[in-house]
């Protein structure tokens, strides 16, 4: 009998794992991991000024190929409970839909990686024709600074070598089979900041008014395109998100302000390039007055899984469980396939985004079976073929 991803996913729902909380949704894994014969590694990471957080990695196998299965069983928090046409951690199925905080992001996808592997091994006497592994972590919602990056590398130290990643992020606009994530944009956050002399709004020669000036600098750096994109990848952009004086009064001229902003980057930009354009256009507009721009550490840069046989054969998987060609995609936010990438190439493929985060996230029983056969198929591929790689 095949393995039950709906029922798989309704235990990892009851699991109340908001970050940094694994909450029993790792134990539960371990627990199915190990009969299954995975050893299970059960690791906890530390940082100053962050939550510790526990993450699991497993495996089955010793020789190659090594097939990396990759997600979180941390969630958001559920935000008013009350709002929710179901309790957020019961597990619900009502009318074949599942109901709950991370039933699209991501512990359904979980669960059908989970449900695929174990009807793989019974199809081939419990052993797969090379590896088999589950990197998961418990801080993809938060800091991430404990979770992911850190597993890699202790993984990495122990001698693990991995061959390519199948990332179960919800990659799906509207349905299954729309879409597979082979890169993401990079992400820099940034505040610029503005001196300039407080003083009394009606003696404004006595004075030098920041707010002028960041409206002006603001302006420069947004007037044009950072770029027109590229074959891969949407065009950059980037937005102010806040600005602020902190001034409680209305005649008093402020002797600062401050603007912060996000800027997401494609594959023609580096971190350091994008910054000297923006701080170009920034002194370009700066009226000779005094600011400066505070970057903020980014561990999120630009990447790309060229289309190639990984990627081939992952898309024409899905297909054929789908029936829909799956485009290939670097849209939206950033992930832990930002990790991973210095590792193996890595895909991402899970299940319609259109609930996730939101009150009431649910999904399809359907889509579950589906996504899980789709996981199955690209197993069966990979194992067959994976010499063409």
């Amino acid at each position: 009998m095949p393995a039950d991803s709906v029922a798989l996913a309704c235990e990892l729902l009851r699991c109340r794992s908001v970050t940094p909380q694994e909450a029993g949704a790792l134990s539960f894994l371990e627990k199915m991991l190990s009969s299954a014969g995975f050893v299970v590694h059960r690791v906890v990471f530390s940082e100053p000024g962050a939550d510790d957080v526990e993450n699991l990695y497993a495996r089955i196998g010793t020789a190659g190929p090594h097939l990396v299965f990759a997600g979180h069983t941390d969630v958001v928090p559920p935000g008013d409970e009350a709002r929710w046409r179901h309790p957020p951690f019961a597990g619900d199925i009502a009318d074949d839909v599942l109901f709950g905080r991370g039933a699209v992001d991501m512990k359904g996808a979980i669960a059908c990686e989970l449900a695929a592997v174990l009807d793989h091994l019974a199809a081939n006497d419990g052993k797969p024709k090379g590896s088999i592994s589950f990197l998961i972590t418990g801080d993809e919602e938060g800091v991430a600074v404990n979770g992911t990056v850190k597993l890699l590398q202790w993984a990495t130290a122990r001698g693990e070598k991995f061959d390519h990643c199948i990332l179960g992020e919800p990659t799906n606009p509207k349905q299954l089979g729309d879409m597979v994530k082979i890169g993401r944009r990079g992400s820099l956050n940034g505040t610029l900041i503005v001196t300039g002399t407080e003083g009394h709004v009606a003696y404004p020669a006595l004075a030098d008014n920041p707010v002028r000036r960041i409206v002006a600098i603001m302006a420069a750096v947004m007037a044009e395109p950072l770029d027109a994109g590229s074959a891969h990848f949407d065009p950059s952009n980037l937005e102010f998100t806040s600005v602020d004086v902190g001034n409680k009064t209305v005649n008093v001229i402020p002797p600062e302000a401050r603007g912060r902003f996000n800027i997401r980057f494609n594959d023609r930009h580096t971190q350091g390039s994008l910054k000297a354009l923006i701080e170009a256009r920034a002194h370009a507009a700066g009226q000779g007055g005094h600011f400066r721009i505070k970057w903020e550490p980014s561990n999120a840069d630009v990447f790309l899984t060229k289309p190639g046989p990984f990627v081939d054969m992952v898309s024409g998987a899905i297909a054929e469980v789908t029936g829909r060609q799956p485009e290939l995609s670097t849209s939206g936010g950033t992930s832990d396939a930002r990790f991973i990438k210095d590792y193996c190439p890595v895909v991402e493929f899970g299940l319609v985004n259109a609930t996730m985060l939101k009150i009431d996230e649910s999904v399809a029983t359907a889509d579950l079976v589906t996504l899980t056969a789709g996981y199955r198929r690209i197993l069966g591929r990979y194992f067959a073929g994976a010499q063409a790689l």
